[in-house]
């Protein structure tokens, strides 16, 4: 068989394969001579140069090839001449078949070498009559103008071999292989434009010669039968070539033959194997070439020949499963739900998700790293999955690792990583545990490559500046009304920490913020404490698990009410139409707070309840309505001695203390005042003779012109002296030139100090300022510059605490004030005292239920009510 045509008149023939390659033989046609083809310059010699083609050599050496490459030849050699053989060749099986040389001749592609001719030899004689008649018919070389139109114009190198490969658009073009270096590369001649290239083919490799120091060439096993392989189908055969990329200076590409796909044939046999950074490239499939070498795998033939194939790790049935997509962990994991309702973590098989090389320092430098926004393309890749996969069901294909996919139609971890979103993980070249759709995942990130996108991109990658106000007051304050003008917001709920506890991200605002859910009060999960572990509420986690499924990762719209004093928004949350705090109501997994009753969900929020109530589901489910109790007013007790004394109440101070005048021992003690006033009347002080001090007695002048007694608190300036009225109980801040010395006869010795500080037995004051002022102006306007009958209960800190009767009704001002909802109840244990207390409390109790003032939201120092910003 011819195998290879070396010029017009030197080819070389083959045997047929016995257990591997035959052997060659070089055989020169005898008599005639073919113009040399053009050669290279030999490489490292700066003086050689490249030999152009001789008129008409190509046209030859393509007579030939065509005529002769993978035919059955016959030849006879005549004679050797420095190890090179000369003789006839005939095209078939023996001598009388065509004479290749003599067809040469009469088509005027050789000439005949007439020296040494002997006259009685009758081939030699017919050859130089073909001359002859191709020489009259003007053929070939005997043509008209030399034939420089003959000399091809061969490009050995390529400037910008990318552009060259771009510039095809992966169209075929026709092309001879001219040599074959080992199974898998080759020398091809780009026609019509005559570029010479080596193009590796892609998607495999096959085993290569290795070139030692000394220059020898070691093959690698099975090397020079996967080239004979290839040389036998292609060597000096008319292709095609689909040039398909250009990576680092080598050209991939496939090669077409009529016959078939070289690239698949290697691997079915088991002379290549699948390569995975050429494989992304190849464009005619690459499920057949993993197909193919699967192939080969099984059969064990030849490279494949010591192959095991890994075991199994999972039943078939357990390999494919559906499931809902509940949440994306980043770009490489999610959670899912299965049909069973099990809950279950998956890794997307053969992908890495956008990583920071510098991570772990940045972690150093700041506590407050968040990898969702500060790795680049992270948050892109995140919410690429989160829109196309939350609340969907996907099918997935288990191995090692998982592949999920929304249909057979669209596979989204290609979309990932054409976008840039994701590269692909590069396996060790034995190691098969890796995506069934691996080679899509490799042409996706090639063109992600190609087209510079996302991690690819030369741009300057996207910084997501998102602030982070969870538990930052002051940043909360500024940033509440904004928020309560806005309306209903756009969020995605990024995490979910109990049923009505959510951190939400705000696209528009770009923040992050912690949300709680108006109007219900959900059961608590367990939590660290100062005192230790808190155990979880009964149905916390089914409320958690409940959030989690309607709305984790979900958008959704807020409405923004209030905030606490931790700095945490108190809202409504609505998803596709659904108010989350009603849903958890309906689903008997919250109950209603006092907080709703001001919201326009509140009927809804009640009738919920009710209904889960009168079902006893879930929380309701020990649920007994409890019997009206009657308040009783009971009876005193013994032990409580009641002692009331009439008392004028002259002061009355922003804390809810009082000043107040003995009524029997003060009518002497008033006289003893009006002369006071009398004589200093008659001889007036000296204005600015009066140094005062701290802590001293004076008289001072008060607004109505008259002096009283008064001691100095501070002295800021001659013009700002604070003084108390130690008769009245109240104070001022007077200039020293409306202060006098006391007058003898009337100081404090003589003259005792005439109003006394009480405070209300059995009253908490209100903390909320608002709160206290109400209860301060509602005391004024009922008791102050009044007689009242006062009773003093049990000793303080600072002075008696007492209870004050009205002078006509006898009704307890303190009680009123409880029964108004004004105060709260300061629980006394002493026993003499609990029936006092118990009718305090029983007022209280029916102010809670009137809603009444301090009240009207409900029991603010309730401990479940601390999440809405309420403590104890």
């Amino acid at each position: 068989f011819a195998s290879v045509v070396l010029s017009g008149c030197a080819i070389i023939v083959r045997g047929q394969p016995r257990g591997g390659p035959p052997p060659e033989r070089q055989i020169n046609l005898s008599n005639i001579r073919a113009g040399a083809l053009a050669r290279r310059a030999a490489q490292g010699q700066p003086e050689s140069k490249d030999t152009p083609d001789e008129p008409w050599a190509f046209q030859a050496r393509e007579f030939l090839r065509k005529k002769l490459i993978g035919k059955e030849v016959c030849f006879t050699v005549e004679y050797k001449n420095m190890h090179r053989e000369y003789g006839m060749v005939y095209l078939g099986k023996d001598t009388t078949g065509e004479n290749i040389a003599e067809s040469l001749v009469s088509e005027g592609l050789a000439t005949v070498r007439r020296e040494g001719f002997r006259g009685n030899n009758p081939e030699q004689a017919r050859l130089c009559d073909l001359e002859d008649q191709s020489k009259a018919s003007k053929k070939g070389l005997w043509s008209e103008g030399g034939g420089a139109q003959t000399i091809r114009n061969i490009k050995y190198t390529i400037e910008n071999p990318r552009n060259f490969v771009d510039s095809l658009h992966q169209k075929p073009i026709n092309a001879i292989i001219e040599h074959v270096r080992d199974g898998s590369v080759v020398r091809a001649l780009l026609l019509p434009d005559y570029y010479l290239v080596t193009v590796m083919l892609s998607g495999v490799k096959c085993p290569t010669f290795k070139r030692e120091a000394d220059g020898t060439e070691t093959p690698e096993p099975f090397a020079a039968e996967a080239r004979f392989f290839t040389e036998s189908r292609l060597l000096q055969r008319d292709v095609q070539i689909i040039l398909e990329s250009c990576p680092n200076q080598i050209i991939l590409g496939t090669i077409l033959h009529p016959n078939g796909n070289i690239t698949e044939l290697l691997l079915k046999e088991g002379f290549a194997r699948c390569v995975d950074w050429s494989m992304a490239v190849y464009t005619q499939g690459a499920e057949k070439l993993r197909a193919a070498e699967r192939s080969a795998k099984e059969r064990k033939v030849r490279i494949w020949k010591d192959y095991v194939a890994p075991t199994a790790n999972l039943d078939q049935k357990d390999r494919q499963f559906v499931a809902k997509v509940m949440q994306v962990v980043n770009a490489d994991a999610m959670v899912v739900k299965l049909n069973s309702g099990e809950y279950k973590t998956i890794h997307l098989s053969s992908i890495r998700p956008p990583r920071n090389e510098g991570e772990e320092k940045n972690k150093d430098k700041d506590k407050r790293f968040r990898p969702l926004y500060d790795i680049p393309y992270m948050f892109e890749a995140r919410e690429f999955l989160r829109k196309k996969l939350i609340g969907k069901k996907v099918r997935t294909t288990e191995s090692h690792t998982n592949t999920p996919c929304v249909n057979q139609n669209e596979y989204l971890l290609s979309a990932l990583v054409s976008k840039g979103l994701a590269t692909v993980i590069r396996y060790r070249q034995d190691d098969d545990q890796r995506s069934s759709h691996y080679d899509e995942l490799l042409a996706a990130e090639a063109r992600a490559i190609k087209n510079g996108k996302g991690l690819h991109s030369k741009k300057e990658v996207p910084i997501h500046r998102v602030a982070d106000i969870s538990g930052e007051t002051q940043k909360a304050k500024q940033f509440l009304p904004f928020l309560q003008r806005a309306g209903r917001s756009e969020a995605v709920v990024e995490y979910v920490f109990s049923g009505s506890r959510l951190k939400l991200y705000m696209p528009k605002e770009t923040c992050l913020i912690t949300f709680l859910l108006a109007g219900i009060e959900c059961p608590r999960s367990s939590r660290n404490t100062p005192g230790g572990m808190q155990v979880a509420e009964p149905f916390s986690d089914e409320a958690m698990l409940f959030t989690k499924e309607l709305v984790l990762q979900r958008e959704v719209e807020v409405e923004v009410e209030s905030m606490d004093k931790a700095g945490n928004f108190i809202g409504w949350l609505h998803i596709e139409g659904v108010n989350l705090s009603v849903a958890l109501v309906e689903n008997a997994l919250s109950k209603v707070h006092f907080t709703a009753e001001r919201s326009a969900y509140y009927k809804t929020l009640v009738a919920a309840e009710e209904g889960c109530r009168q079902r006893k589901e879930k929380i309701w489910a020990n649920y007994e309505e409890k019997p009206v109790e009657e308040v009783v007013h009971l009876s005193e007790e013994k032990e409580r001695v009641a002692n009331y004394k009439p008392v004028y109440v002259t002061e009355i101070t922003d804390t809810l203390h009082f000043y107040a005048q003995d009524v029997e021992t003060g009518t002497s003690k008033l006289s003893l005042m009006e002369t006071m006033r009398a004589e200093i009347a008659a001889q007036p002080p000296v204005e600015g003779s009066y140094s005062p001090r701290r802590g001293d007695y004076c008289i001072a002048k008060f607004a109505d012109g008259e002096w009283y007694r008064a001691r100095v608190e501070k002295v800021e300036s001659p013009a700002k002296v604070h003084v108390f009225y130690i008769d009245y109980g109240n104070r001022e801040v007077v200039s020293s030139t409306r202060l006098a010395p006391i007058p003898p006869a009337f100081s404090t010795r003589t003259l005792p100090v005439q109003a006394t500080e009480y405070t209300f037995a059995f009253i908490q004051v209100p903390q909320d300022e608002d709160a206290r002022a109400d209860v301060v102006d509602c005391v004024v306007r009922d008791i102050q510059n009044t007689q009242c009958l006062l009773n003093v209960e049990y000793s303080g800190a600072t002075c008696p605490h007492v209870t004050i009767q009205f002078g006509d009704t006898k009704e307890d001002v303190g009680l009123g004030l409880v029964k108004e909802g004004l105060v709260m109840v300061d629980v006394r244990k002493e026993k003499h005292l609990q029936k006092m207390v118990t009718e305090y409390l029983n007022s209280q109790e029916s102010a809670k239920s009137a809603r009444l003032n301090i009240w009207r939201y409900g029991d603010f120092r309730a401990d479940d009510a601390d999440e809405f910003g309420y403590s104890r």
